[in-house]
């Protein structure tokens, strides 16, 4: 993929063509860690509607323990995606280029650190598993801030449920027949949003596939490649951020 269009999947104008192609890529991110996830910790790191439930039951049930790791697990989902905002605020302020890209070069340290030390949860396993839990459900709330603020919330990677729910709204307008309300405006489905929900779901799916099928057999390192994707998609703003900064003429001393 050429630099120019690396650099306008994550640049502060955009058109909804990068907004798409920026979503599918971080998709199939989402769903293969998530998968991946799952077969490491046991597990779903972006599904904040199962963890709050599980959360209500733990109380209900009196599994105080299980209550604190859930609790945390969306806390550090919301920590995430308030980064994601503090992030990417500081760098429109600042006119920086890679107001985008900080928050996913961020995510592809962590998926790098999680699959360089991963290995380490079969010698600690009490003590690591909440602890890789809580640093994935952070790094899922990063990546869904990030796609939600550069599409204007239109488009979200790690929220299948509200993606199945507008992809059968759409097809309802598709399968409806305008025959019976001829008086009425007639019902019209968006044709090209539809193609992006299959799309995205479609990518996370695939992410999934990729991702369970990776780890059972490269165990925590099929996570490094994943890194990779997340780091290619941000580092050439990264960059040209930094050469401006470098290439910029210190103050004059009086």
């Amino acid at each position: 993929m050429p630099l120019n269009a690396i650099r306008q999947l994550t640049a502060r104008e955009r058109s909804r063509a990068d907004n798409v192609r920026l979503g599918a890529g971080l998709a199939f991110v989402a769903g293969a860690t998530n998968a991946g996830a799952f077969l490491a910790v046991g597990r779903y790191t972006s599904h904040m509607t199962g963890i709050v439930s599980e959360v209500a039951d733990a109380v209900v049930l009196r599994r105080w323990p299980v209550a604190a790791v859930g609790a945390a697990a969306l806390l550090a989902f919301m920590a995430g995606a308030a980064t994601t905002a503090v992030l990417v605020n500081l760098g429109r302020r600042r006119g920086l280029s890679s107001a985008f890209a900080v928050p996913l070069l961020l995510e592809a340290l962590l998926l790098l650190g999680f699959g360089a030390f991963g290995a380490r949860l079969s010698e600690s396993h009490a003590l690591l598993v909440p602890a890789t839990v809580l640093l994935l459900c952070f790094t899922m709330g990063l990546q869904n801030a990030v796609i939600t603020k550069i599409s204007r919330a239109e488009i979200r990677t790690t929220h299948v449920t509200g993606l199945v729910t507008d992809l059968g709204i759409e097809l309802g307008k598709l399968f409806y027949s305008n025959r019976r309300d001829r008086a009425d405006a007639p019902v019209r489905a968006d044709r090209t949003r539809l193609r992006v929900l299959c799309l995205l779901l479609a990518s996370f799916f695939a992410g999934g596939l990729v991702g369970a099928l990776g780890f059972q057999r490269f165990g925590y390192v099929a996570t490094v490649p994943l890194a990779a994707l997340v780091g290619l998609l941000s580092l050439v703003p990264a960059v040209d951020d930094l050469r401006a900064l470098f290439r910029a003429e210190p103050p004059a001393t009086p």
